[in-house]
Parts: C-alpha cells; structure tokens; sequence
C-alpha cells in the first residue's frame, strides 16, 4: 500500500506519516466551546478529522482519539480578556454554566452522530482536568515561565526562542495578529494566561481552589494537559481549523514543550474554513451563523450531503457555503444512493486496480476530491455489478457517507411505494392529463411532504424517493 503522505503545518511540508508507537496511532482533536450549537463551519473540521481517522483505519492503524470539549476558560476575545463564553450565556438563558454546558454538549453529539462521524476513544472536559492543568502550571511555574499580574499567571513567551514555528510568522507580525486584548501589565504582547483569578467581590460559577489562589485555568492550558495526560507516548497528530495556528496551538506547544523538554504533537493539520459567498468565515459571533438543522436538515436536504460537501473539496482549501451548493450535494448524494441500489445485492470482490487508485489519491493528504473521482470511475467501469459494490463498500469506509445503506434504503422505497402515495401519483398524472397545473403542483408538493418527489420525462413521469 502507498504510504499515508500529510501535510504538516509544523513543517509547511507533505511527511510520510511515521507514529511514534505503530500500529497505535494519537490523535488530538480541538473539540467544541459548548456555549452555542455547532454552525457548518465548525463541523467542518470534524468532517475533516474524521476523514483523516477513517483513513488511519484504513491504513491498518490503530487510532487512540482524544477531543477535547471546553466548558470553561474559553472568554470573549479568544484570548486572555473579557467573560467566560459559557457564563455568559447561562446568564442571559438564566441557567447554571453546567447546565449549558451539558445541554450543547449533548447537541454537539448529536450533529456529529447525524454525520456519521466516529465518536473519538473519550471526550475529555476541561472542567474533569482541573487538577492535571494545575499540576502542569505549576511545573511551568518551578521552570520559571511564568510571572503573576493583577488578573492571573501568565507565560513570558519571549523565554522560547522558536515561538512562532508553527504559524511561520515572524514575531512582530504575529504580536499584530494575534487576538489579545492590550494588557499593560503583560511583559510582552504574546504573553497568555495559564492560571485567571477569579474576579475581586466576584464569584464565578466555575472556579477552583488554586496555589494561587481561587481562579480558573487559562483556555491553552487544557489541550496542552489533557493530551499531555491522556495521550502520553502518542503524541502524534493534533487537529484543528487554521484559526488556531498562529494562538490557540502555538501557545499549547509553548506550555507542552517548556514543561516536558520534549516536542509535543510531530504532525499538526489544519483546515481551511468554510466561508459563505464573498468570503467572509462562517462565525458564531457573525449573523452568517447556520447551523445543521437550519441549513441542511429544515431545507428537506440529507444531513449526509453535507459530509458530501465537505468530502467534495479538499480540506487545505477554503469550501464555500450556499444554497445551491448544498442543493447540488443533496442531488449528486442521492444519485450515488440510485446507483448504487441499481448494482444488486451480491457482494462480490474488491477491484485491485480501483483500490490502488483510491489510496493512491486519499494517502496523498487525504485527497477526498480525487477520491471520489475514483469512486464515479468505479461507477462506469466494466466491473461486474457485484464487484462494482463491493469496491464501493471498501471506498466508504473512508467516506462515511452510507452508500451500501443508502442504495438499500432508496430501493426499500422504490419497491414498497405506500398506497397512499401511489394513490396521489395517480391522481397527478389525472390532472396532467387534464391539464390542470395548479393541482398537479399541489400535488407533487404532498408528494414530497411524504418522501417522494416526481420526475417528469419525454416518457412519462416516475417516483423517485426523496429520503
């Protein structure tokens, strides 16, 4: 099998993969600040880790995957000012923080499970690693990293000469890019909080007894403990958008690697982000702000054809959301499932030949477009129908998307038609006939209420489901 090839955003290089333990394989995935639904963009990122884990998978590996879901310390500006995003929103829902925590934890899950992404071997809550983050502050402490101010313990980034090795940016360029606040009292514009004490006169609803008093963790310093603990010999990939380079994860490797004398993760990937028509990112702040349910699932749409969507760009490239695009996912989704219900059900042999185009396309920094460019050539070959689907199947293990079930589930429809619906059929092709449009219209509307739309063709007309 062709060697898995990633890009390493550490290196700005495509790598042959090498985990430090094979077959076991550590993947760290930036999870969810649970303080709001999940929009498209963010689910992008867990379409994308969960391409690259799949293709771990298939690859032979074993994949210990750890996500992260950040119920505390994540504030307003990204960074090292303003309020925790999750009390804030239990204040304006009138809600415990842990109340809101659970409530988008639990809708969290449920988009992913609606896209049929793997759940990873344990989430980890920032607020269930309290004491590992402390340990570890305290080790950045005894190294003398960090120095107190009035707001918390804050590390002195000019004590790590190579900083800025993930971003590439040079130092004065990243102190203007960077998303922290003006403090006065920080040594230097890249310095971050670890330890944030909790406010004077002030109680938080999530705060902890600390060597330095009562406060709450820095948002960098839980990825950096909790893979740090959970993760230990396998710090092989860490995951995330590009938004976290140049902060988020250049902070964590400063906090890892000054504490351990060791390199952190040796892989990072990064995707791009999902930007709606002129460009603008997709954010939870802005009023582009869709979620699954709203842009997908309440427009009649498989939840799937996003994962479709997803899959149809590469996950270094910027993808771009509209309504047509989706529309065109949903239809090309629905055709495959056509297809494929139109192969049969005998399952017969994977095609050498197409395996070995279709590695040869996803190990190379996991190129889902050519992948499944591979996966319509399959489609059109002088295979056998048997062969054909169980090609198909092979493929979707990497893929995800359903086909086998799918096609079965289209078929199911096609040839156990309710009464009902037939009937309404019937009744179209009547008002057809007599040419009456504004009840045929209704008509096909009450179809597709009921699952199926109607394809009006030179021959005649056809149910088709709609799923």
């Amino acid at each position: 099998m062709l060697k898995l090839r990633l890009h390493n955003t550490l290196s700005r290089q495509l790598e042959v993969f090498k985990p430090q333990q094979p077959p076991v394989v550590g993947l760290y995935t930036c999870g969810p600040t649970v303080y709001n639904y999940a929009h498209l963009g963010n689910l992008r990122a867990y379409v994308f880790s969960d391409l690259l884990k799949r293709t771990l998978l298939y690859n032979g590996y074993e994949v210990k995957h750890i996500m992260n879901i950040t119920d505390v310390g994540h504030l307003t500006d990204d960074a090292d000012a303003g309020e925790d995003k999750v009390e804030i929103r239990a204040e304006r829902e009138g809600k415990s923080a842990w109340e809101i925590a659970d409530f988008y934890i639990k809708a969290f899950k449920d988009d992913l499970r609606t896209l049929n992404i793997i759940p990873p071997t344990t989430y980890c809550r920032a607020t269930e690693y309290i004491q590992e983050q402390i340990e570890l502050a305290q080790i950045l402490e005894q190294k003398g990293y960090l120095y107190r101010i009035s707001d918390g313990l804050y590390f002195d980034t000019s004590l790590v000469p190579d900083y800025n090795k993930l971003s590439h940016l040079p130092l004065e360029k990243l102190k203007e890019g960077a998303r922290i606040d003006k403090n006065p009292e920080k040594r230097h514009p890249t310095d971050f909080a670890v330890w944030k004490f909790s406010p004077l006169g002030q109680k938080r609803q999530m705060e902890w007894d600390s060597p330095w008093g009562k406060g709450f963790p820095g948002w960098h310093l839980e990825c950096a403990a909790m893979s740090l603990k959970l993760l230990a010999g396998h710090l092989d990939i860490h995951t995330g958008g590009v938004d976290h380079i140049n902060v988020h994860h250049t902070n964590e490797i400063a906090q890892a690697e000054a504490a351990t004398g060791k390199p952190f993760f040796h892989y990072w990937l990064h995707n791009a982000f999902l930007n709606i028509a002129g460009g603008k990112k997709m954010a939870k702040s802005g009023a582009n702000f869709l979620t699954l349910k709203v842009a997908v699932i309440d427009e009649g749409w498989l939840p799937l054809a996003y994962r479709y969507a997803c899959l149809e760009v590469h996950y270094r490239k910027p993808m771009e959301y509209s309504k047509a695009s989706l529309a065109a996912a949903d239809q090309a989704l629905k055709g495959l499932y056509r297809e494929v219900a139109a192969l049969g059900g005998e399952m017969g042999e994977v095609s050498p030949l197409f395996r070995e185009k279709f590695v040869e396309a996803i190990n190379h920094d996991l190129n889902s477009p050519q992948a499944l460019a591979v996966l319509f050539e399959v489609l059109r070959s002088q295979l056998s129908n048997k062969d054909k689907l169980a090609t198909i199947k092979n493929f979707d293990e990497i893929f995800g998307l359903d086909l086998i079930g799918g096609g079965q589930h289209y078929l199911e429809m096609l040839t156990n038609i309710p009464p009902a619906v037939q009937a309404l059929f019937n009744k179209r092709q009547l008002a057809r006939e007599a040419q009456d449009f504004p009840l045929a219209d209704e008509l096909r509307r009450q179809l597709a209420e009921a699952g199926y739309g109607v394809e009006d063709g030179p021959g005649g007309s056809r149910l088709t489901p709609l799923f």
